[in-house]
């Protein structure tokens, strides 16, 4: 009970970075205007989707891979979609995923894989390549290098990618830059997808969790079996919030396991202490 209602205390609830899509169901009138160049950019969930394995794409060294590679070791997969030459945001969301999962104890090539696939077809392997020293030197973890993997690929599976996973995007060729919602997903192993997380910093509980839930409660340890008994996935914020009736639920049969336990001591204190006084009379 402590442990679900501490973890509720320390849940922040703001949504950082939500998906225009997400505003769909107001009234076209509420709706904040956006500019030109934004119209149509955002991120549409499609939990539940099955990501086109077969789709292929380079590696950082170059090697063609389908996709379906990736997920062929029954972990789950985080996805990233950015683009390597992109000025600001997309390094944020990659350093952002570094650090969310430094406070994370499930490692890369491990437990899961990281999959970051660049959608600017522009890119190259050598430009992939030194964007994954970077990030992998940031992270800190020895030996987890083998996790963590920067793709390439041609227009038009980049295409067939990001309309299977939602992810909208828009290029500008006056500034030959993209214009581009921020967020990441967590998909099965069987390559579906699983959770959304949007904004450039990802709460490493809902990550972890994530993970966890997208592995069929394969990784993780009890308290991460009980925290997803408490807790929730939001798909209209992208985040794990308290469910009450879990919890009281939970702080319930927590109150009556305790209760039970100390009833036993006292009884069989009760009865030990009958027998030595009988023993004591015979």
């Amino acid at each position: 009970m402590l442990l679900c209602a501490g973890t509720a205390l320390a849940q922040p609830g703001q949504l950082l970075g939500p998906p225009a899509q997400s505003l769909s169901m107001q009234d076209s009138n509420l709706k904040p205007a956006l500019p030109g160049a934004l119209q149509g950019v955002g991120i549409d969930q499609r939990l539940d989707q099955q990501i086109p394995l077969d789709l292929k794409f380079k590696d950082e060294a170059g090697r063609e891979v389908p996709l379906s590679s990736f997920f062929e070791k029954g972990k789950p997969v985080v996805l990233a979609l950015v683009y390597y030459r992109c000025p600001m945001l997309c390094t944020q969301i990659l350093s952002g995923l570094a650090g969310s999962l430094k406070a994370v104890t499930l490692d890369p090539g491990k437990d899961f894989e990281i999959v970051a696939i660049s959608f600017d077809p522009k890119d190259t392997p050598e430009t992939a390549a030194s964007k994954k020293d970077l990030y992998v030197k940031r992270y800190g973890r020895p030996n987890t290098a083998n996790g963590w993997h920067l793709l390439t690929g041609d227009a038009q599976n980049i295409k067939a990618l990001t309309e299977a996973v939602g992810y909208h995007y828009k290029y500008d060729p006056a500034t030959d830059q993209f214009a581009h919602a921020s967020g990441i997903m967590v998909a099965t192993p069987e390559g579906r997808l699983s959770r959304y997380f949007y904004g450039v910093e990802y709460q490493p509980q809902d990550v972890r969790l994530g993970l966890v839930e997208a592995s069929k409660n394969k990784i993780g340890n009890p308290v991460d079996q009980i925290l997803l008994f408490c807790y929730h996935y939001d798909p209209a914020t992208g985040k794990y919030g308290a469910t009450v009736m879990n919890i009281v639920r939970f702080a319930g049969a927590s109150f009556t396991l305790i209760c039970s336990a100390f009833l036993v001591i006292f009884l069989r204190r009760d009865i030990r202490r009958d027998r030595q006084t009988l023993r004591r009379v015979g």
